[in-house]
């Protein structure tokens, strides 16, 4: 097909209208004439910037080169070599500030589509059975890792490439974290994809066991004590929601987002053949401004309500993924920007009856850089509403640290880890992930995730 080198090969989507109604996939991918082309527009660069935007330091010059000669399979198995999620990170991680930002091409021109090219070789990969190559040899040295999210997975497989008896705990009834109770299935579907890239992890010998809610059905020092785990690794994210402290939060028909999301994705509450109460409210107020507003706006819209995204900034500032923002005003979602909520209106039964908010001015900015919001005066007003839902971040559950003698934790209940080892305040016990950052991107936990196994890798050879 002809090419133009400055500009991306086109990507089939659904429809807005359409895709607003279901919950299948908006991006429907390249096909390979059209992944080889895209392919084609990478410049080969002797010194590739793009890599240095990675994360996890995919060698993105490597795999795309072999797309373009067709050899999907070669693409895949260098991609492997550096990640254990590359249908996940295809679709979620943010390649606009990352290693597409870095692209060369992109100076003059658009950068290479490196996220979905990266998302075609793991769908080719998932379709034609290929799977990560694991370790010559085992060494029969146990590691445990909590938590099967993004972090864990991926400190998980890296530990297994190296020949580790790796067991994940993890403490929901499927695998996953994040990847299946937090993101919609038409951003990540889970029975495909996330299921798929759990069976790769497995397939390098990780165990997985569910329903093990590590600080009650176990301790990490039993795990260490009693069952002979010579390190553990905990990546058990970040699932404790946050609230305004608003008036009426305690209404029926306020939910957090993780709550929302989790019914719908993981319950799978959208689907009719599943036996999931979740209210679905008429109209639907979500607060925030990231990824996860956006994930729970278009969840409600897609279960028929109109929906309102209150944020206290202005566009610039969201901290949103722009294609996440670009699909969420094509669906539908009515943006309410420099807005701020002051109370939850309630009805005599209880009920959510509206949204009182004020009107913002961006200020001087605050610590953050950001420019600090003040309130108009006098500009108060109400959003018809029967549901809120809060997207307003969240911070690790204290059950672990709070059950794991001397493990240090700061002032947001986050676990104290070296930045780059992961390494706790507990010899052994390294963390990583949103368990130690707070709520990340999953490219982020992957990368803690990656440099913990090797420093457990490390300790463990040094010990």
């Amino acid at each position: 097909m002809a090419v133009d080198k400055m500009k991306r090969v086109p990507i089939k989507e659904q429809e807005a209208q359409k895709r607003a109604k279901n919950f299948e996939e908006v991006c429907l991918g390249y096909s390979l004439e059209e992944a080889m082309a895209e392919a084609s527009r990478c410049l080969k660069c002797k010194n590739p910037q793009c890599r240095t935007g990675c994360p996890v330091e995919i060698n993105i010059p490597e795999f795309v080169r072999h797309i373009e000669d067709g050899n999907i399979e070669g693409a895949y198995n260098e991609i492997s070599k550096y990640s254990a999620l590359p249908a996940i990170c295809g679709r979620v991680c943010p390649q606009e500030t990352q290693c597409e930002a870095k692209c060369i091409r992109g100076i003059k021109g658009e950068a290479v589509s490196i996220g979905k090219l990266e998302r075609f070789t793991a769908d080719w990969a998932r379709e034609n059975n290929i799977k990560p190559v694991g370790a010559k040899e085992k060494n029969n040295i146990k590691v445990a890792v909590i938590g099967s999210g993004p972090s864990g997975l991926t400190c998980a497989g890296e530990l297994a490439k190296k020949g580790y008896d790796v067991t994940i705990f993890e403490a929901l009834h499927e695998a996953g974290g994040v990847l299946v109770y937090g993101i919609p299935e038409f951003r990540l579907p889970k029975d495909t994809v996330v299921k798929a890239e759990v069976e790769n992890v497995k397939s390098l010998g990780v165990k997985i066991e569910t329903d093990v809610i590590v600080g009650k059905s176990v301790t990490i020092d039993e795990l260490m004590e009693d069952e002979g785990f010579k390190a553990v690794f905990i990546g058990s994210g970040a699932g404790l929601p946050k609230f305004m402290g608003i008036p009426g939060e305690q209404a029926n028909g306020v939910f957090s987002a993780n709550e929302f999301l989790t019914r719908n994705n993981l319950m799978k509450a959208f689907r009719d053949d599943y036996d999931t109460p979740i209210f679905k409210g008429k109209k639907v107020a979500v607060i925030g401004g990231g990824n996860v507003a956006m994930d729970a706006a278009r969840t409600a819209l897609r279960l028929g309500a109109e929906t309102y995204i209150v944020y206290r900034r202005s566009e610039a500032e969201l901290p949103a993924r722009a294609e996440e923002v670009h699909h969420a005003k094509e669906e539908g979602i009515i943006f309410k920007l420099l807005t701020n909520p002051k109370e939850i209106l309630v009805d005599e039964n209880g009920w959510v009856k509206g949204l009182t908010c004020v009107e913002m001015e961006l200020g001087e900015p605050d610590a953050s850089g950001r420019r600090r919001p003040v309130e108009k005066v006098g500009s108060e007003f109400t959003i018809d509403t029967d549901t809120v839902i809060m997207a307003l971040g969240t911070s690790p559950n204290p059950l672990i640290s709070s059950t794991t003698e001397g493990l240090e934790i700061n002032s947001h209940q986050c676990i104290v880890a070296e930045e780059i080892t992961g390494q706790t305040s507990r010899a052994g016990i390294f963390a990583g992930g949103d368990a130690v950052t707070g709520a990340a991107t999953v490219i982020l936990a992957m990368q803690a995730g990656k440099q913990a196994a090797a420093a457990i890798d490390e300790y463990l050879k040094n010990k």
